[in-house]
């Protein structure tokens, strides 16, 4: 049956379609937000998929350029795999939505959402995370929802809900924060040094408006929402876990997982793995999990150390941060490099400068962004966290780890006119045990001081976490989570800022949501400790930007010339500027409002190609001394070359003091020649002298 819901959402109409379309899946809500649509369907598998111990939920975000009157570039003209924007709106949409699901869920979920029409007003992100909540609320897929999505702009200090794209992208905030009827389960944030009072007053002033609409999810559900299917629970059995006491008492589980040493840890469990496995060897069932009865026990076992006892598995105190560490310039030859070391985390980071025409170009939805200037990449091998597995690419987790840090930097960098470059940070992860991505953005911050770019603040950042009891105000808070931590945690709340306010915010959790004194107290936990960091590693490593770009990073030459002389400058098919190009072996980009970059890293090579393009775009005045090159002669003169496509001639009686008979008797094809600029002749051509140079 079709039935349309309607409601009213910072100032434009929210339409839910449901019954419309894609009848056969489990959910599915054909959502419009102005004259944005978004096609969102939830489906799940009839069966558990056998041999997994993790719930196999896909979530996609599928930009079709129809949406935008585009197509498709490339030979095939379809879309192609999905954009860096797609897989990042798909991690938005995912870590609050898993959480809610069964821990004991095994059947295949995917949350497919389909971008049909943008209006630049209502960004299609949001429209496609409060589709996949819809979709899946009214499904008859177990689902403890529903929840909400709300985004928050900010503008001279006024904060904006649901923002249009071109406030998302001029503003000094983007906030997006899930919610459920109670809390807050998810905050991704990109800052312009927000105060953390600020930020914290935009969460909740999201969470408030979350709440609206889960109040207009709840009318749908309760008139189209289908009954919850029952499902074949893969939970470990409980007399296993009572078998498993058995043979390894609680206080050996503690003493195999509290070490400081991640490998000596997975050698423990090992070892106590292998003593159950010949324990339970009659019995199939039970070593079919076994493995997860024994992540299970490891997880009850450091929850309840650190929740009673305030006991850390590295023995360090709840608010303590690893040893830190940090160099610079350890790759020889680079523009600049750094490394930054946390314990059992460590990133190598590589700074590169180019020229702004290698800037990154954006093929999206997104009209207001069509480049980017700086780019951030991470990589995760497998050596990092000593498995062993071929490289086949960055998969959705490298690509939400760089843009996170590389969305943690973008509000210090200096602008294009400031510093004329494409910057971009590739962060090497040699060793990782908890939170890569902070360590990403401190050693990028490094690298980038280190390759002389002029930002204006150091950045740093780091991973608070959480373990929760049975009541809210039951919760113990731990700075700087190792690995073992995140896995058997609540929360990884991650933040970076400069010493004046916050750059960026990424919070995953695993429990339904977070009361605000866990909010506040993460947030200024995080600060206390990016601060110690900036102030006891980073800063006695290196304390600002160098003055001048490194010794191997090109260089870079601005000049201005009228826009009307561009043509003249890069001549026809190019032929002129490819011509200074060949002569100085540097790179010109030019701009349509006559901005000219010179890069090279041969100081005189760059100067001469700046004299060149000078000659070309100016006019020849009476006095002016120039250096041609003879290209050709004539009887009656030679003409010269001043500048590729800027020729000028000599007349035979201007060129030597005393008569001479022929041009050949003075001058020879290649000659190269000083001229000074007579005027203009009866005709109105520009004339040149060779005798009446002066000597000084």
């Amino acid at each position: 049956m079709y039935k349309s819901y309607t409601m009213e959402l910072a100032g434009r109409t929210l339409r839910v379609d449901v019954g419309r379309v894609a009848a056969q899946a489990n959910g599915a809500a054909f959502m419009h937000y102005g004259d944005t649509v978004v096609l969102s369907t939830a489906t799940a598998s009839d069966k558990p998929r056998d041999g997994i111990d993790f719930f196999p939920l896909s979530v996609e975000y599928e930009e079709k350029l129809y949406s935008v009157g585009k197509i498709p570039g490339g030979f095939n003209k379809r879309e192609g795999k999905a954009s860096e924007n797609a897989i990042l709106t798909s991690r938005v949409i995912d870590r609050p939505m898993r959480p809610l699901f069964p821990k004991d869920y095994r059947n295949d979920v995917t949350l497919n959402n389909m971008v049909m029409s943008v209006d630049p007003t209502c960004r299609p992100e949001l429209v496609a995370m409060l589709g996949a909540a819809i979709a899946t609320s009214i499904s008859d897929i177990p689902f403890a929802g529903p929840c909400a999505m709300t985004q928050v702009g900010m503008i001279d200090g006024e904060f904006i809900i649901n923002p249009t794209q071109e406030q998302w992208k001029k503003g000094d905030l983007n906030l997006t924060v899930a919610s459920t009827r109670e809390k807050v389960i998810m905050i991704e944030a990109g800052a312009n040094e927000i105060p953390e009072a600020k930020m914290i007053e935009a969460i909740y002033k999201a969470h408030e408006v979350n709440q609206t609409i889960i109040k207009f999810i709840d009318e749908i559900v309760a008139e189209v929402g289908k009954e919850k299917h029952a499902y074949t629970s893969c939970a470990v059995p409980e007399e296993l876990f009572a078998a498993i006491k058995e043979i390894i008492p609680q206080e050996e589980m503690e003493k195999a997982v509290f070490t400081d040493d991640k490998q000596t840890r997975e050698e423990n469990i090992r070892v106590l793995t292998e003593k159950l496995e010949e324990a339970f060897a009659e019995n199939e069932e039970w070593l079919a999990v076994l493995g997860e009865a024994v992540y299970q026990y490891e997880k009850k076992t450091v929850r309840k150390m650190i929740l009673k006892d305030h006991k850390r598995p590295d023995g360090r105190e709840i608010t303590q941060i690893r040893p830190l560490a940090a160099e610079v310039d350890i790759i020889p030859r680079v523009h600049g490099s750094a490394m930054f070391t946390r314990g059992q985390t460590q990133i190598c980071d590589v700074c590169t400068l180019a020229p702004l025409s290698e800037q990154q170009k954006l093929d999206g939805l997104d009209e207001h962004e069509v480049s980017k200037r700086y780019m951030h990449h991470y990589n995760f091998p497998s050596y990092s966290v000593g498995e062993t597995k071929p490289s086949r690419g960055p998969g959705r987790r490298e690509i939400g780890h760089g843009a996170l840090a590389e969305r943690a930097l973008v509000p210090v960098l200096p602008s294009e006119e400031e510093f004329p470059y494409t910057i971009r940070c590739v962060s090497e992860t040699f060793e990782s045990n908890g939170s890569t991505s902070m360590a990403s953005t401190c050693a990028s911050c490094m690298s980038l001081m280190a390759a002389g770019v002029p930002i204006k603040k150091m950045v740093a950042g780091i991973s608070c976490g959480l373990v929760t009891g049975e009541t809210d105000d039951d919760f113990v808070l731990l700075t700087d989570i190792q690995g073992l931590e995140d896995f058997f945690g609540d929360m990884d709340f991650k933040v970076t800022g400069t010493t004046d306010g916050i750059t960026a915010i990424q919070m995953d959790i695993k429990i339904h949501g977070l009361t605000r004194p866990i909010v506040e107290g993460a947030i200024a936990r995080c600060r206390e400790a990016r601060l110690f960091i900036m102030d006891n590693c980073m800063k006695p490593c290196i304390a600002e930007p160098r003055k001048e770009v490194g010794e191997y990073a090109p260089k870079i030459i601005q000049m201005s010339i009228d826009p009307q002389k561009i043509g003249d400058v890069v001549g026809q098919r190019g032929k002129t500027i490819n011509a200074i190009i060949e002569q100085t072996g540097v790179k010109i980009d030019i701009t349509d409002d006559g901005s000219v970059s010179i890069c090279g890293t041969d100081k005189a090579m760059m100067d001469k190609a700046k004299e060149l393009i000078n000659i070309i775009v100016s006019e020849f005045e009476e006095g002016q001394v120039y250096v041609g090159k003879v290209v050709s002669i004539k009887e009656f003169g030679a003409f010269l070359e001043f500048a590729p496509g800027k020729e000028g001639m000599v007349h035979i009686s201007k060129i030597a003091k005393e008569r001479i008979n022929h041009v050949e008797d003075v001058l020879t094809l290649g000659d190269v020649v000083k001229v000074v600029c007579l005027g203009k002749d009866k005709m109105g051509r520009i004339s040149f002298s060779i005798k009446d140079v002066k000597e000084d």
